[in-house]
């Protein structure tokens, strides 16, 4: 993502201060000027950032006759707080419910890639169990109504759409009405954009609008328009109730600050972002969330909401009490290694760990990872039942070495020998951390209850996900002890404290 970019200067002049080995007031000049001038250049509306610079003035001088105040740790969290605050709106928008039918319409410019957000948005909720349809209400664009049905395809979601009908408020109710029959729970309308705002355009969204009577209005916009991002949402509010916003394009422009900012200013609560084109990479905005992974500072929290979407709970404990007996069955590695590749690209989970940004993954390590779970998920294919399933540690890691077995695995899948030699040490890896951590799981499941118990089955899974995409990974955070950490701080809320464990130096107040 092009903003962490951005993210990266923030850090690096929050950094510069810490070094210093007295905080006076040039060393605090330069850390806001830098900070400023990284926000300016990411187009951040010039009285924003004269508003976060008073801000951190104010701050600092409130805590300057305070003893024993320590300024950088000041400094940090106002910055922190400050920024939060230039991307929240106060707002949240509308939640669908299961059970009852919500009609989502989408609205926005074309080249904005709205067809393509309906179909991240139709996969979004698709994985939380939603009965979700998808409605091609766009009679303007060559071609709407076919890559409307290809994305319904690819994310296998039921869609309607006509190619004789030229009147798109007749096409939505027609759709709407179809699929309430059919007890769905997110239907969701795309309709026509234009190259501007055109008084046609406001005019259609207005009527297709009053004949669907839409539960959520998305606007969907392109945050490489940086602060014209603020008109433009005012003049779809103006038209259409918008009630949410999906920013697309984050990856591959330096702008998309200064959109997110000037939405924020709109009071319109960005839902979503879209960090890519593959329909994965779609990922919920929560301001505190996005600004904590922009500085470097992870969102572990996120990460295991993400765990727990692919993982039911019954599921989880029932691989808990096998782990902190000592069983490892191949199983759930195999498991273990589909759950990652659901998680979404994995260059977006790595973000959410701390000090581990986007840009420690490039795109090419990240398609290496993705490949190596798919080439062992397709050996552990070709194994049979009774080799997935047995519990025994020492056995399986013969199984991986018998010659014959061995023989018939990589045939049976099509892969080399080398292949089966790194499914082989990744078990061997995973195992002995799961010997050594079987006696605080057992203890931790004794003394603590439902919640310690909880705790430790997420930080389990998260341990295997990250020894799995990277081995090295888990190590650079200080093993499992160094995620408990991580957690508690990020329960603190304590960002000097994070920086301290992703080795950020300090500084004298």
């Amino acid at each position: 993502m092009v903003l962490q970019e951005l993210g990266g200067q923030i850090s690096s002049a929050l950094r510069r201060m810490s070094d210093a080995t007295v905080i006076d007031k040039t060393v605090i000049d330069g850390c806001i000027k830098d900070i400023c001038t990284s926000l300016l250049q990411a187009d951040v509306n010039v009285k924003l950032v004269g508003e976060l610079r008073k801000n951190i003035r104010n701050a600092i001088d409130a805590d300057e006759d305070k003893a024993g105040v320590n300024k950088r740790r000041t400094i940090e969290r106002t910055v922190f707080k400050e920024l939060v605050n230039m991307l929240d709106p106060g707002k949240k928008p509308f939640t669908p419910e299961k059970g009852t039918t919500s009609v989502v319409m989408f609205v926005g410019l074309q080249g904005a890639g709205k067809t393509t957000s309906v179909a991240k948005f139709a996969l979004y909720y698709k994985r939380k169990n939603f009965k979700v349809a998808m409605v091609c209400a766009d009679t303007f664009r060559a071609g709407a109504y076919d890559q409307l049905k290809q994305n319904a395809t690819k994310v296998k979601v039921p869609y309607y759409g006509t190619y004789t009908e030229s009147d798109p408020a007749k096409i939505a109710a027609d759709g709407v009405d179809l699929f309430k029959s059919q007890k769905m729970d997110i239907i969701i309308v795309d309709t026509s954009g234009r190259h501007k705002q055109e008084a046609a355009l406001l005019e259609e969204m207005s009527q297709v609008s009053s004949a669907i009577n839409p539960d959520l209005s998305i606007f969907v916009m392109d945050s490489s328009i940086g602060q014209a991002a603020f008109d433009q949402a005012k003049a779809f509010s103006e038209t259409v109730d918008v009630a949410a916003v999906i920013m697309t394009k984050l990856d591959g422009h330096a702008k998309g600050g200064g959109a997110l900012s000037a939405v924020a200013a709109t009071q319109s609560p960005v839902m979503f972002i879209g960090t890519g084109e593959h329909v994965d990479e779609f990922e919920t905005f929560e301001a505190e969330a996005f600004v904590s992974r922009l500085l470097g500072l992870g969102d572990v929290k996120g990460l295991m909401g993400k765990l727990t979407d692919i993982m039911p709970e019954q599921q989880q404990e029932e691989m808990m009490a096998q782990l902190s007996e000592g069983r490892f069955p191949l199983r759930i590695m195999y498991e273990q290694f589909n759950n990652v590749l659901q998680m979404g690209p994995m260059g977006q989970v790595m973000g959410m760990l701390p000090g581990f940004g986007n840009a420690m993954m490039g795109q090419g390590r990240e398609q290496a990872s993705a490949a190596n779970l798919k080439k062992y998920i397709a050996l552990m294919d070709s194994m049979t039942t009774a080799e997935l399933d047995n519990p025994d540690i020492a056995l399986n890691l013969k199984l991986l070495s018998d010659p014959s077995r061995v023989k018939r695995i990589v045939k049976g899948a099509g892969r080399q020998y080398r292949d089966m030699a790194e499914l082989a040490t990744q078990y061997k890896a995973m195992s002995t951390m799961i010997s050594k951590m079987g006696g605080q799981l057992k203890m931790g499941s004794a003394r603590g209850g439902t919640n310690m118990r909880g705790q430790n089955q997420q930080l389990e899974q998260m341990g295997k996900a990250l020894s799995a995409a990277n081995p090295q990974v888990l190590k650079q955070i200080g093993g499992m002890s160094g995620l408990k950490q991580m957690m508690k701080a990020l329960d603190g809320g304590d960002m000097s404290q994070l920086q301290g464990l992703m080795g950020g130096g300090g500084g004298g107040g």
